[in-house]
């Protein structure tokens, strides 16, 4: 139910500051009048801005900004843990404020098990920790989702992904997110995935990676893979310079996912056209000796 509005009359005849015109209720229209010295039945005073809206509206924003800010303040006055991604020469160090780093349950599970401030994380890759803690700190990671729906230009990168380097960033991103039980940060990786454009090659490389990387009832990621494939493998594979075949051999799961694509693709169209044979399993010829 809206809020009632309140009118200040201010007429050619003087009106008393307690005069005021009230619109609200439940029957949602009425009009209620309330009228003491100088004012005439049936005048309607005229309108003046109520700046009581605007100020509320200000504290509130103040109030919020004022609780972000405090927040803010109480992460950055957490510990500091180091955390090391790597092993051997690659090893980089990298450091984050503990409370931050414990809105990802993994983190909070380990920190809590041990009084130390150090953190080795010798399988994961560096960028996508990055990726995580630029996350973690400003709710996004470059290169950042534009309000047009694409992502912003990386003038390091092609503009078309011909390696598989720029799905890959987010792939990884993805697993790891899976691995720190960060949903939200799972669904942006995801999202930025299809808003790369990519050739064959490409795409061959990010499947490989999905299907060695990821579960088997990870439908979020698989299934899109899958898809793509069962559309267009009739054509891209002549563009995979053998590669397809290869990832078919190596990934026997990708291969069925496939198959299985086209071939619920095809059932559909049969149901569509209405073909007697579509669910039977009688053979149209006789079996050789």
């Amino acid at each position: 139910m809206a809020d009632p509005q309140v009118q200040i009359g201010s007429g050619s005849n003087p009106v008393n500051e307690d005069d005021v015109e009230m619109q609200g209720g439940d029957d949602g229209g009425e009009v209620v009048e309330v009228a003491e010295t100088g004012a005439t039945a049936g005048e309607v005073p005229d309108q003046e801005e109520k700046p009581t809206e605007r100020v509320t509206f200000i504290e509130s924003v103040l109030d919020a900004a004022d609780r972000l800010f405090t927040q803010c303040r109480s992460y950055l006055k957490s510990p500091m843990v180091e955390l090391l991604i790597g092993s051997g020469d690659s090893q980089t160090l990298l450091m984050a404020h503990k409370a931050l780093l414990t809105k990802s349950p993994f983190f909070s599970e380990k920190l809590a098990s041990t009084s130390s401030t150090r953190i080795e994380l010798a399988d994961d890759d560096l960028d996508a920790m990055s990726c995580f803690l630029e996350y973690l700190y400003t709710g996004e990671y470059f290169p950042h989702k534009l309000p047009s729906g694409s992502l912003e230009p990386d003038p390091s990168t092609p503009k078309i992904d011909d390696s598989g380097v720029q799905l890959l960033k987010h792939a990884r991103v993805y697993t790891l997110a899976e691995k720190l039980a960060m949903p939200a940060l799972k669904s942006l990786s995801h999202s930025k995935i299809h808003l790369i454009t990519s050739t064959a090659i490409a795409e061959i490389a990010y499947a490989r990676y999905v299907y060695s990387h990821t579960s088997r009832s990870d439908l979020t990621i698989r299934k899109p893979v899958a898809s793509f494939w069962g559309q267009r493998s009739h054509v891209l594979r002549h563009e995979t310079e053998g590669s397809f075949r290869d990832m078919c051999l190596a990934f026997p799961e990708f291969a069925f996912d496939v198959l299985s694509f086209v071939l619920d693709a095809e059932e559909r169209r049969a149901q569509r056209r209405g073909d007697d044979e579509v669910g039977k399993s009688a053979r149209k010829r006789a079996r050789g000796a």
